[in-house]
């Protein structure tokens, strides 16, 4: 018995398969901020390690004088690392309401058109 809905369907598996080309202004949207802002935050967690690696140096010296050197050592890497971990913190957070930024940029430019 057959009804008006049965229909020939072909084999999908005979069929070759082809690829799914997507447009050209097809972009995949991302929260990652410029390459240039990336680049910049990284410099600037660098040149605060340095400078905590120099406070630390400066106050140890300052400290112990030139008998502790182990003692220096530790206190120009623990103002190093400590320097560092803060600047990161910071460039991490400044990263983020960058892109909170262009986000609500780009929400105001789609109401005005």
């Amino acid at each position: 018995m057959t009804s008006e809905y049965d229909a020939w369907v072909p084999d999908s598996s005979s069929q070759p398969e082809r690829p799914k080309q997507l447009p050209d202004s097809f972009e995949i949207p991302s929260a990652l901020p410029s390459v240039l802002a990336r680049v910049f935050a990284f410099s600037a967690i660098v040149a605060g390690s340095l400078c905590g690696g120099l406070m630390g140096f400066a106050l140890g010296r300052l400290q112990w004088g030139t008998d502790g050197d182990l003692w220096v050592f530790l206190v120009t890497c623990l103002g190093s690392v400590t320097t560092s971990v803060g600047v990161a913190i910071v460039a991490v957070l400044v990263l983020r309401a960058m892109s909170e930024w262009n986000d609500v940029a780009s929400a105001k430019a789609r109401r005005k058109i």
